[in-house]
């Protein structure tokens, strides 16, 4: 087991956060790194990491030469960016943790990296939100080093299990099950949403329920419409490293395809103000999807009309 460690958070956006933030609840050091430091918007990891005794670094390489486990958690497209980015600072066997939604060849691409550096790369799969979970969010680990990493984290509160020592089986799990909820994220936005349109939404959620009497369809279109207004931009990020994956199997990913622009489409609007100020304490925390759906109604009906 570690004695006192570094951990490395490359991304201090909400998953990096809570990490920290139960890390730091057990006196781990905790160092962090994110490209919103230095820039107009960084106020906001600046007060989280002083009231949490986090260390912000300015760089990557310099936080990889700090850590003795560096985890990744970005978005899906920048993971092999990261990867590179770190690269120079690895000290030989130090672990880097890969946390993000991104495809298997991604993944193969970062370990890559990672390796030739001396370091040890080791893909974790996230298999549902966090926020609920925090640390304990189930995670599966893959590749070489996956076993060597497990009871370490697990030591420091994880709940991560290995998958395989091959890499690419962790996140193909995790890419094919997003192919589910993400899409059903989206296709409960526009379901409910058109049902409003039309006026209809009542005897569509009947029906819902008796078809599939064990969703609470009212509790998860409150909570769909909250994460894609919040994290659109992230999940549709996630979800074309999903149809890149369904398309490197050989499939053409018309369902994840269309998710990403349902998703980007919500992130368009929320982004533009149609939701609120994402600084307002009600922001996406509607307990009603009604109300954003209404937003959404309106903003359509005046582009038509324009």
């Amino acid at each position: 087991m570690w004695t006192d460690p570094t951990i490395g958070l490359i991304g201090y956006g909400e998953v990096g956060r809570i990490l920290a933030e139960d890390l730091r609840a057990q006196g781990v050091r905790v160092v962090a790194h994110d490209i919103k430091l230095g820039g107009p918007n960084e106020g906001e990891l600046v007060d989280h990491a002083a009231r949490f005794g986090v260390e912000l670094v300015s760089g990557h390489a310099a936080l990889a030469a700090l850590s003795d486990l560096v985890i990744s958690a970005v978005t899906a497209s920048q993971a092999v960016t990261v990867a590179e980015a770190c690269a120079p600072g690895l000290r030989a066997g130090t672990y880097v943790l890969d946390f993000n939604s991104a495809s298997p060849k991604a993944k193969t691409e970062a370990a890559a990296l990672v390796n030739a550096a001396g370091g040890r790369f080791v893909e974790g799969a996230v298999m549902t939100s966090v926020p609920p979970y925090r640390i304990k969010v189930p995670l599966l680990l893959g590749g070489p080093d996956a076993a060597g990493l497990e009871p370490l984290l697990n030591g420091l509160g994880f709940a991560a299990k290995v998958a395989s020592d091959k890499l690419g089986v962790a996140s193909a799990t995790k890419m094919c099950r997003s192919v589910m909820i993400k899409g059903l994220e989206a296709m409960v936005i526009e379901s409910f949403a058109t049902a409003r349109a039309y006026g209809v939404e009542d005897a569509v959620i009947a029906s819902l329920a008796e078809t599939f009497p064990g969703m609470e369809w009212e509790k998860l279109g409150a909570y769909f419409f909250q994460r894609v207004i919040q994290h659109g931009r992230r999940r549709a990020e996630e979800v074309r490293e999903v149809a890149r994956t369904v398309r490197e199997a050989g499939l053409e990913p018309f369902s994840a395809a269309g998710t990403a622009l349902r998703q980007a489409w919500v992130a368009d609007l929320a982004d533009a103000g149609v939701f609120g100020a994402k600084s307002a304490p009600g922001f996406a925390k509607s307990d009603d999807w009604r109300v954003e759906a209404d937003r959404i109604l309106a903003i359509s009906k005046r582009k038509d009309e324009s």
